[in-house]
C-alpha cells in the first residue's frame, strides 16, 4: 500500500497487483511464486486424479515412484508425533522411548506421475518397542475405522501411507530405514491398495538424530513385489555397496527388499507467510536467548551418547595392527586370518568400512555438534556480555 503511494516510485507503481510487485525484491518475487505453485499440491482435478488411479502405472514397474513431497504441516505433526514418544517412554519406568504410528492422507501427482504427495498425517494411538510397531488391536482398528469415514466427509485424498518411528540412540548413520517386520507390513499394505489405484507409501522418522541435528530426518520407502529381484549388491538409495555389514547397519537385513524415495518439503502461501511473520517477530530471539546443546535433557543425553560410543570401543577390544592377526570384528570385509601387512596397512591406518571407523565418524560427530554449540554461546557471550563486565 506504501509503495504504491511513493510519489518516487513512478506511474507504473499504480493500480491494483502491480504495487506489491514493485515493493517486492526479485528473491521475494521467486519466494512468493514458488509459494502459489506449491499451493496448488493442494488442489486437484478430481476427474485427472481418476485418470491416474484407473492407469495403475506404478503396478508395471518396482520403482515407479521416485520422490516425495511432504507438506510442512505433515513434516511438523510427524516430528511432535515422534518427540512425544520419546520424552513419554524417557519418564517410564523404563526409561527408554517408544516406537509411535500414524496415517498419511495424500495422492499421486498429476503431472509428475513419478512423485507422491503428502498433505496431511494423523498420529494412531499405538506404540511399540524398540523392534516393532504393530496396529492389530481391534481397538485401534475400530479408531482406523472411525478416522476414515470421518475424514470422507471433509478431506478429498485418501489414506496413502503410514509412518512411524525408530527412536534409536543417535549414530553414524540414519535409523531411517524399514525392520523386517516394517517390509512385511508395508508390502500387505501395498498388495491391497496399489492395486485398486492408491499407491501405498511407508515413511520412518528417526526422532532422536533430528534433535541431535537440528533438522528433520525421515526417510520415505516402498518395498518390491515378492517376485521382484533387485540389482545385486543396489542398496535402497540405487548405491552400490559389496560390503555386506554397511548395509545391514545403514538399511537393515532387509536392504535388498526395498527402495528409498527422494524427499521434499512445499509450505502452502499461507503457512508460508505465517512462519516468517513468526520467525521475524519471535524465532529470531530464541537463537540468542537459548542454546539446545546446554538444555538438561541434551546434556544427559550427550553423556549417555558418549558413554555408548566408549563402552562399544571397549567391547570391541583394542588390536594392534602392526605384526597381529586382523580381528574380523574391527575389519569387517577383511578375513581373520589377513595380517596388515598383507594388506598394506601401518600402524595408525583405520581401513574403511571398519568397526574402528564407525566409532572415529560417530566421535567426531559429537565433537562438531559441541564445538559448533559452544562456538555459538561464546559468539552470544561476546556480543551482549563481554562490554558489561
Amino acid at each position: 500500500r506504501n509503495a504504491g503511494m511513493n510519489p518516487t516510485a513512478g506511474p507504473s507503481t499504480f493500480g491494483a497487483g502491480s504495487s506489491s510487485a514493485a515493493a517486492m525484491s526479485p528473491a521475494d518475487q521467486a519466494k512468493d511464486e514458488s509459494n502459489l505453485v506449491a499451493s496448488k499440491l493442494f488442489t486437484f482435478d478430481k476427474e485427472s486424479l481418476q485418470k491416474v488411479r484407473n492407469a495403475k502405472a506404478w503396478m508395471s514397474d518396482p520403482k515407479y515412484f521416485k520422490k516425495v513431497k511432504v507438506s510442512g504441516v505433515a513434516a511438523m505433526k510427524m516430528m511432535n508425533h515422534a518427540v512425544s514418544g520419546v520424552e513419554k517412554g524417557m519418564k517410564s519406568p523404563g526409561g527408554k522411548p517408544v516406537e509411535v504410528m500414524g496415517l498419511m492422507l495424500g495422492r499421486p501427482h498429476l503431472e509428475n506421475h513419478d512423485t507422491l504427495i503428502v498433505t496431511d498425517v494423523f498420529p494412531l494411538p499405538v506404540e511399540g518397542a524398540e523392534t516393532r510397531v504393530l496396529a492389530d488391536d481391534q481397538e485401534v482398528l475400530n479408531y482406523m475405522i472411525d478416522l476414515g469415514e470421518s475424514l470422507e466427509k471433509t478431506r478429498q485424498e485418501r489414506f496413502m501411507g503410514w509412518y512411524h518411528s525408530h527412536p534409536f540412540d543417535v549414530d553414524v548413520y540414519s535409523h531411517c530405514f524399514l525392520s523386517g517386520t516394517d517390509v512385511a507390513t508395508q508390502l500387505q499394505w501395498q498388495r491391497s491398495e496399489d492395486r485398486n489405484g492408491n499407491p501405498w507409501l511407508a515413511i520412518v522418522v528417526d526422532p532422536l538424530r533430528s534433535l541431535a541435528k537440528g533438522r528433520p530426518e525421515l526417510g520415505a520407502f516402498r518395498v518390491y513385489p515378492p517376485d521382484y529381484t533387485a540389482p545385486s549388491n543396489e542398496t535402497p538409495d540405487g548405491q552400490i555397496v559389496t560390503d555386506d555389514k554397511i548395509r545391514m547397519e545403514r538399511w537393515g537385513s532387509c536392504w535388498n527388499r526395498y527402495h528409498a524415495l527422494d524427499v521434499s518439503f512445499f509450505f502452502s502461501k499461507l503457512s508460508s507467510d505465517s512462519l516468517s511473520i513468526v520467525s521475524q517477530n519471535v524465532l529470531w530471539m530464541n537463537a540468542l536467548t537459548s542454546t539446545s546443546a546446554l538444555e538438561p535433557e541434551n546434556r544427559d543425553r550427550l553423556a549417555e551418547r558418549i558413554l555408548a560410543v566408549s563402552n562399544k570401543l571397549q567391547a570391541d577390544g583394542s588390536t594392534s595392527l602392526k605384526g597381529q592377526k586382523l580381528n574380523s570384528r574391527i575389519l569387517g570385509f577383511l578375513s581373520s586370518t589377513s595380517t596388515a601387512e598383507e594388506m598394506g596397512a601401518t600402524k595408525n591406518d583405520r581401513l574403511p568400512g571398519s568397526s574402528l571407523e564407525k566409532f572415529s565418524r560417530n566421535s567426531t560427530e559429537l565433537s562438531v555438534e559441541q564445538c559448533q554449540s559452544l562456538s555459538a554461546q561464546l559468539t552470544k557471550y561476546l556480543l551482549f556480555c563481554s562490554q558489561q563486565e
